[in-house]
C-alpha cells in the first residue's frame, strides 16, 4: 500500500505541475492581456490567488505522500 500512495504522490506533483501550466497559460496570461476590465480582474484573480493555492496545495499533498507521511507505520 505504501508503493502505491508514494506513486500516486508523483501523480499529484505532476498534476500540480499540469494545473500551473494550463492555468497560466491558458486562463491567466490571457485574461490579464485581453484589455477587458472583468478579465483583467478575473485573471488577477486565477494569477495570484486560485493557481498557488491549487497547484500548492497539489504539489505539497504529493510531496508528502512520496515522503511516507501517509505510511501506515506514522498513523
Amino acid at each position: 500500500m505504501d508503493t502505491l500512495k508514494k506513486i500516486f504522490g508523483v501523480i499529484w506533483i505532476v498534476a500540480a505541475l499540469v494545473v500551473g501550466y494550463f492555468g497560466i497559460t491558458v486562463m491567466g496570461i490571457p485574461k490579464i492581456t485581453s484589455g477587458k476590465q472583468e478579465d483583467l480582474v478575473f485573471g488577477i484573480i486565477i494569477l495570484f490567488v486560485l493557481m498557488p493555492i491549487i497547484s500548492g496545495g497539489l504539489a505539497i499533498f504529493g510531496y508528502y505522500s512520496l515522503t511516507g507521511e501517509y505510511s501506515d507505520d506514522k498513523v
